[in-house]
Parts: structure tokens; C-alpha cells; sequence
């Protein structure tokens, strides 16, 4: 995905709906680029078109969570991206961090295995000639493109892996991670059970909200990956349980590094604070 397109989804994000000739002057190219543009935005599934406009699908649609703070996303999906090594087998589920997160390792590894419940994350990285895509079976939602129910679960329990990545609709002390369907969470926990470490990407926005059901513990995530507005409460009590927190910028100026900074659990040693 190129800077433009990345453009072009914020725009997006900030209207719902926009015109080609309003693309055009804001990104001063013509509408020609523009219609390519949105061409290849739309094979990837991140929108749909309307004569003259290009617009989202429903507010369940991965392609439209993409492009709320999108390069904010992009950050946090490069940094998790170096914990994956080439010809190494992980699990993705459905979420736009993740959807990123896929994106990144089909364009910077190879022979990587990706299995993942998300029909979404499947189709957007179809293209990829050095990537193995293994789409679990299920029950198909199509508003958020995933599989869920007990036939993932039986098909999760075919493959072990050393990470799963997963994102969050939100966040408690007292829950964990949690989402908004309770069946889709429910195949996350059956995923998470073949693997070593749950690692969750999220901005720091989904801190301050709190789904309706429990996605997974605290304590059985290994790493979080986020941006730097997390509040302060909610990282040291990460810290507290163990948790490690890898911190992308909200904002890069020109000349600063957009590299996360990672802090350690409170009982590990030496250090805090370090660069990766």
C-alpha cells in the first residue's frame, strides 16, 4: 500500500464519503491517479465505489477500521512485524492492526504461515508469492469477514504456533481484553490455546473503552504493542501483571524516529525503557 493510498483512507475516514474530484485537489494528482487509486483500494476490499465517489461499507468492515488512524496502525503493525522470523508459522486473528500486521509480513518476509479465522486478512494478502495462507473453517460472518463457532475451534486445534496476534474492541482491570461479539471472542480463546504467547495490537484509544465480553486475561497476554497516548493507569498496570508494552509514536515530526520504545514488566531487570 503506498503514502497516497494511506491518504486517501484517512481522508476517507474523516468524510465516510468522497468525492474523486475532491481526492484529486487534496492529494494534487489528477482523477485518473485517483479512480487507479481507488481501483486498488477496492480489490483490496478497504472500500467501496459509487460513480464519482468512493465510500466505506458497514461500521463492522475491517477495511473502514484500517482507516481510522491508519498510520498510526501502520506503526504498530512494522514494529510487532520484528517478532516474526521468515519460514515461521503464527496465528492472526480478525482486526485492522492485524490486517496491517499481515500486510507487513507478506511484503518483508518470506515463507512466512499465516493462520487466521479472517476471510478479510485472507483476501488481502492473496497476492503475496511467498506467503502460505491457511484460512480456518467455520461459521462466516460477513460484516466483519471472519470465521467463528465450534468448527474454527476444531480447525484451530490442528495447528501450534509460538504467537497469536489479536486486536481488542477494548479494555478493563477486571476483564482484560475485550470485544463486542461474544461468539467471535470465543474463537479468539479457542485459538489462543494452541499458542505460546498472545500478543495484542491496538491504539491507545481502545484502553479507554470496554466491550461487552471478555476476549482474554491480562494475564495470558505476553506482549501488547500500542502507541504512546495509552494512559498512564492502564500501562502500569500492565507492568503490574507482567505484560510487555512496546510503544510506537502517535505522531512523528520530521527528523524523529517512529521505532517503539518498550517497557519491561515492573519485576524484571535491568532496564525499564528500551529501544528497539
Amino acid at each position: 500500500m503506498t503514502e497516497r493510498h494511506g491518504k486517501i483512507l484517512e481522508s476517507l475516514a474523516a468524510t465516510q464519503r468522497i468525492e474523486v474530484s475532491t481526492l484529486a485537489n487534496i492529494l494534487e494528482v489528477s482523477q485518473v491517479t485517483v479512480r487507479k487509486d481507488l481501483d486498488q483500494l477496492e480489490e483490496m476490499g478497504l472500500i467501496r465505489r459509487e460513480h464519482g465517489f468512493a465510500l466505506f461499507g458497514s461500521m463492522d468492515d475491517v477495511g473502514r477500521r484500517m482507516a481510522i488512524h491508519y498510520e498510526v496502525k501502520r506503526r504498530i503493525a512494522r514494529a510487532a512485524a520484528a517478532l516474526v522470523d521468515e519460514g515461521e508459522t503464527i496465528m492472526i486473528e480478525s482486526g485492522s492492526c492485524c490486517a496491517m500486521l499481515a500486510e507487513e509480513l507478506v511484503n518483508t518476509r518470506k515463507h512466512v504461515s499465516i493462520v487466521t479465522n479472517s476471510v478479510f486478512i485472507a483476501n488481502h494478502i492473496r497476492h503475496a508469492p511467498c506467503c502460505r495462507i491457511i484460512l480456518l473453517g467455520g461459521e462466516y460472518q460477513p460484516n466483519a469477514q471472519v470465521m467463528v463457532g465450534a468448527i474454527a475451534r476444531y480447525t484451530a486445534q490442528i495447528f501450534l504456533s509460538d504467537k497469536f496476534f489479536i486486536g481488542t474492541d477494548g479494555f478493563s482491570e477486571k476483564c482484560g481484553f475485550t470485544g463486542k461479539d461474544h461468539i467471535r471472542s470465543q474463537t479468539v480463546r479457542d485459538m489462543a490455546e494452541q499458542v505460546e504467547q498472545v500478543i495484542v495490537l491496538t491504539e491507545s484509544e481502545k484502553f479507554l473503552c470496554q466491550g461487552t465480553e471478555r476476549t482474554i486475561l491480562t494475564e495470558d497476554v505476553a506482549q501488547v504493542f500500542t502507541d504512546d497516548r495509552i494512559p498512564a493507569d492502564k500501562e502500569a498496570f500492565l507492568q503490574r501483571m507482567g505484560v510487555v508494552v512496546h510503544k510506537v509514536l502517535s505522531s512523528v515530526s520530521e527528523g524523529a524516529s517512529p521505532l517503539p520504545r518498550t517497557i519491561r514488566p515492573l519485576h524484571s531487570a535491568p532496564a525499564t525503557v528500551s529501544s528497539l
